[in-house]
């Protein structure tokens, strides 16, 4: 199959792309701005009839959270608009959507981990416009799936662990919010649930689906941070503070943990504990460095001397 990644140089489509090596029975075709922009209808129909597009898988997507209740026009365009061309590509070529959504289409007021069947409330405008974009995925999109995640980081581009391993080597504490709780997701075990879909895709078979996916367990950010600095070994101290001690210009869900029951039944995929992923990307992420390993000393230092600080 002809398999088209947009959004290719952001965390997931990284991950993909380091996979796509592996999956020699599959022809894959990244891209990302400045060469190809999902907003733009030309660009999406002749790229799509060119390469013979099967499979779309859009990882492209508006992330500035804080950022979108300002700049909703081009949140929306590019969370909402820009899927419903690559649905209607994907409708001309008869070809599957796969589309990665978000946890920010709850609202958080729930006590017990979301379904994909779940009442949606997007609390800001990032959440709403991923939201929107989803809505028009199901309107046009003959074949579509849908999976929403939550809390992405990698060893590629900018994401909180990588945020955490920089102050940390700045500074001797740091407070961190306790009360918004989720799941971590490292995308590289994204990357590899998404092309496990992918090997299991009928071209003859239409798909109308929405799932949950992120690493199991449930953490706080605090606890997130905490265990970035515990495993990276970064002797410095992480204090939980409450969202409204807490500057944040957009409203979060306090609570976004999902329940990935359907995706582990469906598709037969087995999901990581979130710390246990986590170490596995710190360790990466110290041998791209040119770290030797992590332990219980304070690596982390070196991390960010030598790898964050370069960009990494």
């Amino acid at each position: 199959m002809n398999i088209l990644v947009t959004g290719s140089r952001g965390q997931l489509g990284s991950e993909l792309l380091e996979l796509s090596t592996k999956c020699s029975n599959h022809r894959f075709f990244f891209y990302d701005l400045p060469d190809f922009d999902i907003t733009c209808r030309d660009q999406v129909e002749s790229l799509c009839c060119d390469l013979g597009i099967d499979v779309i898988v859009n990882c492209a997507a508006y992330t500035a959270v804080d950022k979108a209740e300002t700049d909703s026009e081009i949140a929306f365009k590019v969370n909402r608009d820009g899927p419903a061309l690559l649905a209607a590509c994907a409708r001309e070529r008869s070809a599957l959507l796969l589309h990665i959504s978000t946890d920010y289409v709850f609202d958080g007021n729930s006590n017990i981990p979301y379904r994909e069947s779940d009442l949606t409330a997007p609390l800001g405008v990032y959440g709403l416009s991923k939201w929107e974009g989803e809505e028009r995925i199901r309107d046009i999109a003959p074949s579509y799936i849908i999976i929403r995640t939550s809390w992405l980081y990698s060893i590629h581009g900018g994401n909180f662990v990588k945020t955490m391993l920089r102050l940390g080597a700045e500074r001797s504490d740091l407070n961190v919010v306790v009360d918004q709780i989720g799941t971590p997701t490292w995308a590289a075990d994204l990357a590899g649930a998404i092309v496990l879909i992918i090997e299991q895709y009928r071209k003859d078979c239409l798909y109308s689906s929405t799932f949950h996916y992120s690493n199991e367990g449930v953490a706080s950010w605090y606890d997130f941070a905490r265990a970035v600095m515990e495993l990276a070994g970064v002797p410095c101290r992480v204090f939980p503070v409450e969202s409204d001690e807490y500057t944040q210009i957009a409203p979060r869900p306090q609570y976004s943990v999902m329940n990935k029951s359907a995706i582990k039944k469906e598709w037969r995929i087995d999901i990581p504990y979130w710390r246990d992923s986590l170490s596995a990307m710190l360790q990466r992420l110290a041998e791209e460095s040119g770290v030797s390993g992590l332990d219980t000393n304070p690596l982390g230092a070196m991390l960010v001397t030598q790898g964050l600080s370069q960009g990494k």
